[in-house]
């Protein structure tokens, strides 16, 4: 395990009793990133949803490992959820309901998901934090555009006006 003020770096077996394990350690670093109330349950419910699917579906009989990684960047907590598994594969029947990436991308104000060139998928998964100044801030005496706050890769982002930035 690696952990300072900015980042952590874990690797669990990937089993059940890992999830827990994965939850309280990124959960402990947010907290200690100011993620409080609604925000800090959201990053508990979607560790456990990511950690949960690598366990679950990346290595059908075999053993492997989960990385789990979070650092802080420019007002966000960033989480990276890999696994060197099977990867996703469309009509895979499951168990499951088939609700937690998409539960994920409603929670978070972010969500990739990459190929692994080792077989597995990451899931690039992004928190804002409440009381982070947007990296450019002073320029504009503090204010932030409406466009930053907009969720992205939310419910809200599929709801709300396009960024007046864009132009055609």
């Amino acid at each position: 395990m690696r952990r300072d003020a900015d980042s952590l770096n874990e690797s669990y077996r990937a089993v059940p009793g890992s999830v827990p394990l994965a939850r309280r350690a990124v959960t402990a670093f947010a907290v200690t990133a100011g993620a409080t109330g609604e925000r800090l349950e959201a990053v508990r419910l979607v560790v456990s949803e990511a950690v949960s699917n690598a366990v679950k579906h990346a290595y059908p009989g075999r053993p492997g490992r989960v990385e789990v990684s979070s650092a802080i960047a420019s007002g966000e907590l960033w989480l990276l959820v890999a696994d060197d598994g099977c990867g996703l594969r469309a009509g895979r029947s499951s168990a499951g309901s088939g609700l937690g990436l998409a539960l994920i991308a409603l929670l978070s104000d972010g969500l990739t998901i990459a190929k692994r060139s080792s077989g597995g998928i990451e899931l690039h998964i992004r928190f804002k934090l409440a009381g982070r100044l947007h990296p450019n801030a002073g320029e504009r005496g503090g204010q932030d555009r409406a466009s930053d706050r907009q969720s992205r890769g939310s419910a809200a982002s599929a709801t709300a006006p396009a960024s007046p930035r864009f132009t055609t």
